[in-house]
């Protein structure tokens, strides 16, 4: 079928589209035909028009670990498009809609989307996610009829792909599509970090370690915030250059503290450790340095997701004194709510997206995307699905 139909031609009827289908772990991806299913009940099809690379989608593609890893598969989740048709009961949403599709559902309705604290869903399970939620089927076939896998509720490295109503956000078409992109992920994740959990506030001191994109939008929201001091630690010294666009006054290469730990060198540069620590890696370890770095009633943010699951060695006494230690999940955003939001700072040139994009590249280059972010180039890549 012609992906230049209009929506009232394909609605209701599947799409044959081509998609970058990984089937092994660590496989290169291939541009694949596939069919893509109409919408069903509560459902929502999607043109997408770019995506970007996540290191989420690295980790998933490498892993080779069941239950998590499973193929074949279509991987992606930050991403943006249009409408091409929606399901029945689905109202938020029409054709023609510019929409992101993110990785945590938001159906507005239970009892923890009403809460104002957290950003939980109790209705949609979030634990099988290369499935449709309700069903617990695929949207998506090869030529020859195998199902294809859905990754995170999303599976943006295709031209069509059908998702959830309940992780639809729809924002302001103002927004340039490739900054828009950059919200349903990694940028949210840490400027919510630094604004709802953490809560920083003017005049405080902060700690990331980690400088990708999310350790970057946590910069970045902590210097919206008006914070004194924003120290960045991680082992690549480019990465030092780059954060100063979002606020970073200090860096810290832990390779290059001699018989220092990074600890020590935090105190050193605040006086008595930082009021917020920041963890975007995912390392246990790192946790519990960051943890170690923050002074007398400072909070560490755990961002990173350490997929051993290690567990963490920490000081009661240190609890007691008023430390603490808080889970960040896609930054404590509610996303239905907050990223039109966040996108109307962009519009209004209060945020900084811009400087993510290092690179971009076509959907045939795809695995080029991924050669750019494991090298240390890249911080976000956008890839055009159809320039």
């Amino acid at each position: 079928m012609d992906n230049s139909s209009s929506p009232s031609e394909t609605a209701g009827k599947p799409i044959i589209c081509k998609a970058a289908v990984c089937r092994g772990p660590g496989d290169p991806l291939v541009i694949e035909e596939i069919e893509v299913a109409p919408p069903r009940a509560w459902e929502v099809r999607i043109k997408i028009l770019c995506t970007a690379l996540c290191h989420s989608d690295v980790t998933f593609w490498k892993l080779n670990k069941a239950p998590l890893s499973v193929f074949p598969r279509i991987f992606g989740h930050e991403a943006v498009g249009v409408v091409e048709s929606v399901g029945e009961n689905v109202e938020e949403v029409k054709s023609g809609d510019t929409v992101l599709p993110v990785f945590l559902p938001n159906c507005g309705e239970c009892r923890d989307c009403k809460r104002k604290k957290g950003n939980a869903c109790s209705e949609i399970d979030t634990v099988m996610h290369h499935v449709m939620p309700r069903d617990g089927s695929s949207r998506f076939k090869d030529r020859n009829g195998e199902v294809i896998h859905h990754f995170l509720f999303v599976s943006s490295f295709s031209e069509y792909t059908v998702v959830d109503v309940s992780v639809v956000v729809k924002i302001s078409p103002q927004i340039p599509v490739d900054k828009a992109c950059l919200l349903s992920c990694g940028v949210t994740t840490g400027v919510g970090s630094a604004w709802k959990v953490a809560d920083v506030e003017e005049g405080s001191t902060v700690a990331i370690f980690g400088l990708g994109a999310v350790g970057l939008a946590v910069a970045e929201g902590a210097r919206l915030r008006g914070v004194s001091k924003i120290i960045g630690v991680d082992v690549n010294p480019s990465k030092f250059e780059k954060g100063k666009i979002y606020g970073l006054t200090d860096f810290i290469n832990p390779e290059n503290c001699g018989e220092k730990r990074v600890s020590q060198v935090i105190k050193e540069l605040t006086g008595d450790g930082a009021d917020y620590c920041f963890e975007c890696v995912g390392m246990a370890s790192l946790v519990e340095e960051a943890f170690e770095s923050t002074r007398v009633g400072g909070s560490t943010i755990v961002i990173g997701v350490d997929l051993h699951g290690t567990p963490l060695k920490l000081s009661c006494f240190d609890l007691l004194m008023g430390r603490s230690v808080k889970g960040s999940f896609f930054g404590g955003v509610k996303p239905k709510l907050d990223i039109p939001l966040l996108a109307q700072k962009y519009i209004d040139k209060e945020l900084n997206l811009d400087g993510f994009v290092t690179h971009e590249v076509s959907f045939q280059d795809i695995n080029k995307a991924f050669d750019y972010l494991m090298q240390g180039k890249s911080i976000r890549c956008i890839i055009w699905i159809n320039p």
